[in-house]
């Protein structure tokens, strides 16, 4: 009897043994099973590159080894290649200021236009500012419910809040996952700055920043005005500028932009917006994904600069990222 006792004492540690080593198989696998995220913390700067030839066509056959990447101005092994279309996230800004009085049709068509080309992966979020800051409940591939999101109406004296737009679509962004985030905003005027007290003041600098930090990407879309009531020029060669810089987009647009590896079109009359719109998806859609492990810990801001040894070649892709800090 002590003998068959002893040896099912041996049997239930094997048992648990086993048990415990499968609990740890599964738990691993489960792991590696996750999707990366694109934001918050990682262990790889990841960038995304959009390629151009010299008349503007974009550039899809690239391999990893037409490709140099360099932190700080110091050449690293990429160790990520990617060049199949990513999912995204996207939140689409609309300028519904008063100054867009007469751009209301071009804008609710070019919308149209980038909802066709979204991919089943997509989703999308649809905002104007102008009196107020209004972003759509949810990111969805819906295209009738992003059909009824966007504006039926413009305010003639609603604001421009550019920036403050811009911070709350940034913060719209809350939670991480597969799809990468981008935001695409339409302007035509100049940020206006709050008005009142109690709206919080935010500026170019700060948008730059918090895209950086949260990785996302932004394309801008500027245009003139097409308000109901043409400006008339002031007195001298100084009013004829003013008038003629006044109904111009802010020029910050083309900075965030730049920064961020997104890209910038102004439309000028007679051009079309819908196509500005199209060229924007097909763009995030024809992206190449490069990634490598960051030489610095140090939670600062490092300079990024990727390069292609094709001739004739153009890549855009961010200026700079902040890299992970090492924990203590």
């Amino acid at each position: 009897m002590p003998g068959l006792r002893k040896d099912r004492l041996i049997s239930m540690t094997r048992i648990l043994t086993c048990a415990s080593l499968a609990v740890s198989i599964i738990g691993a696998l489960g792991a590696a099973g996750q999707p990366p995220t694109f934001r918050g913390a990682i262990d790889a700067v990841h960038v995304f590159v959009t390629v151009t030839d010299r008349d503007g066509r974009l550039v899809t056959t690239l391999s990893r080894d037409d490709f140099e990447v360099r932190d700080d101005g110091k050449t690293q092994p990429i160790t990520l290649f990617d060049n199949t279309p990513q999912p995204i996230r996207l939140i689409i800004l609309l300028d519904v200021s008063g100054s867009m009085e007469g751009n209301l049709p071009l804008l609710r068509a070019a919308s149209d236009q980038l909802f066709m080309r979204l991919r089943p992966d997509d989703a999308v979020r649809v905002g104007t500012f102008g009196h107020e800051i209004t972003i759509s409940p949810s990111f969805t591939h819906d295209l009738d419910q992003l059909r009824r999101a966007l504006p039926d109406a413009i305010a003639p004296d609603a604001p421009t809040p550019l920036w403050r737009a811009f911070g709350e679509g940034l913060a719209a962004f809350t939670r991480e996952g597969e799809a990468r985030p981008v935001i695409l905003v339409l302007s035509d005027g100049k940020d206006s700055g709050p008005v009142g007290f109690r709206q919080p003041f935010v500026s170019q600098a700060e948008v730059i920043d918090r895209a950086r930090r949260d990785n996302v990407m932004v394309y801008a879309v500027g245009m003139r005005s097409r308000g109901r009531h043409p400006l008339q020029p002031g007195l001298g060669p100084a009013g004829l500028q003013a008038m003629m810089s006044a109904d111009l987009p802010d020029p910050g647009l083309a900075v965030v932009a730049e920064q961020t590896g997104g890209g910038y079109t102004e439309i000028r009359y007679g051009e079309d917006l819908g196509a500005a719109f199209a060229k924007v998806a097909d763009e995030l859609h024809s992206q190449y994904l490069i990634g490598y492990a960051p030489p610095k810990r140090d939670g600062k801001v490092h300079a990024i600069d990727v390069r292609v040894s094709q001739h004739g070649m153009k890549p855009r892709a961010r200026k700079n990222y902040v890299a992970p800090k090492e924990q203590q």
